[in-house]
């Protein structure tokens, strides 16, 4: 049992000054780069972004739409369940629907 622990602390005596010796090179041999123009790199990603929201906001009008007729012909039945699940709808679609303009009220 003594020479297994006796081991082990010689293993650790060997990691902790190559862990320390990897961690001192890491901070040390980085630099900073200044780049002039950045917009060469984030147009695509801003041109997804833009997509992606664009296609959220046209799912929430459809799923607006459509919560908007289930909710007319429950009404029209009186069936209290399916309005309360249309009225769930009408909300996430609207929430869907706005979401461009919180997110650029928000500065994305």
């Amino acid at each position: 049992m003594k020479r297994k622990l006796n081991k082990l602390i010689t293993k650790c005596k060997n990691v902790v000054p190559v862990l320390s010796g990897a961690f001192f090179m890491a901070a040390v041999s980085t630099s900073m780069v200044l780049a002039a123009d950045t917009s060469s790199v984030t147009k695509p990603l801003d041109n997804l972004k833009t997509l992606v929201i664009a296609i959220i906001g046209a799912i929430g009008v459809i799923i607006l739409a459509k919560n908007v007729m289930e909710f007319a012909q429950a009404y029209q039945q009186q069936d209290s369940s399916t309005m309360n699940s249309a009225l769930k709808g009408i909300v996430a679609g609207v929430m869907m629907a706005g979401i461009s303009s919180v997110l650029a009220i928000l500065g994305f």
